[in-house]
């Protein structure tokens, strides 16, 4: 599809860009991971830190504030990020009575290297503090109320994700 049907939901222009951001990181449950954010020069998000295992920890995360981010069924998600050949995923957030629940998808960087990675809703899928939720179904687009990304690939030591933008390719109707 042609770049114009692309619509974005985040880039790091603005001078606020950081308000509707947060980190979340293994310290919630005892850990000690380091995650951080910035936003850079070049006018990009990013996303750093040291992912630690130590106290059963082994995840850093940034994410959006609750939000609605108005998807549609067969939107897809495109994010243009340069990593550090770690796979990280991105993470959807729904409104629900569970903990730890998102839907996820995977992210893998190439080191070093800016990638466009499209990200169809319908590949992500649910879950609750890391493992797979069987028959949860797809993410319903219209109740998506924010978005983040999650290292937690058991691999201690540094990390690093830069993000330009997020953007949403809808669907030819």
């Amino acid at each position: 599809m042609a770049e114009d049907t692309q619509q974005p939901l985040f880039d790091f222009t603005g001078a606020d860009s950081t308000k509707d951001w947060q980190t979340v990181n293994d310290g919630v449950m005892g850990g000690v991971s380091e995650g951080k954010f910035q936003i850079t020069d070049k006018k990009t998000m990013e996303f750093f830190g040291t992912l630690s295992l130590q106290n059963n920890g082994g995840f850093a995360s940034v994410r959006t504030k609750g939000k609605k981010l108005g998807l549609e069924k067969g939107d897809t998600l495109v994010a243009k990020v340069k990593g550090d050949g770690r796979e990280y995923h991105m993470n959807l957030s729904v409104p629900t009575f569970q903990i730890a629940y998102n839907y996820r998808a995977v992210l893998q960087t190439k080191k070093d290297e800016w990638i466009e990675v499209k990200l169809p809703l319908d590949k992500f899928e649910a879950t609750s503090f890391g493992q797979v939720v069987k028959n949860a179904g797809q993410v319903k687009p219209s109740s998506v109320n924010g978005l983040g990304f999650m290292l937690s690939d058991k691999k201690a030591g540094p990390f690093k994700l830069e993000i330009e933008s997020i953007k949403v390719e809808r669907a030819r109707k």
